[in-house]
């Protein structure tokens, strides 16, 4: 079996997880999904197996004629020389009235819960998570926001019942 296959496998299930029995994560009320495609940068975030030691991670979304999310994330592994790796899950929106609840898949038939937290009103900040609060993204449109932004964002995270301990910051150095 090809290894990025495995890989693929190994993060939908670990993606999937057990489910919770916490209060239901809160989202935002309502995406504009045509506004919220495009590119963001990972800030911080609590990684999954595959994104320890990414530096210059982005996440793409692009909405497809079926509604479904075509997504692509790269980054480079251990340094800013590092081997570049790209996945390319697709996201579908479970939530139809507010879009905020996605099922991303990595691996048929498996859609793991993602789930739009926090937005800012300009598109610009956003911070998606998980029902498990295991793992938590803090993205932007540019590769660094002020701190006070930073923090900001990680208080928030923190109120949503995540361990902040755990959210590391994400090297990002683009020229």
């Amino acid at each position: 079996m090809n290894v990025r296959l495995l890989c693929r496998a190994a993060v939908a299930l670990l993606l999937c997880g057990c489910q919770s029995n916490a209060a239901p994560v809160a989202t935002v009320a309502h995406v504009d999904l045509q506004r919220f495609m495009g590119d963001w940068y990972v800030i911080a975030n609590i990684p999954t197996f595959i994104e320890k030691g990414a530096h210059n991670a982005i996440e793409s979304y692009r909405l497809d004629a079926d509604g479904t999310i075509a997504t692509t994330f790269t980054f480079r592994a251990g340094s800013f020389d590092g081997e570049v790796k790209r996945h390319t899950p697709r996201g579908f929106v479970r939530d139809r009235e507010s879009n905020a609840v996605w099922g991303m898949q990595f691996v048929w038939p498996i859609k793991a819960d993602y789930r739009i937290m926090y937005l800012a009103d300009d598109y610009s900040q956003t911070v998606v998570g998980r029902q498990q609060r295991d793992y938590v993204w803090i993205m932007a449109r540019t590769p660094s926001i002020p701190d006070a932004d930073y923090q900001r964002l990680l208080k928030f995270v923190g109120e949503q019942g995540y361990d902040i301990k755990q959210v590391l910051k994400v090297p990002q150095q683009w020229k």
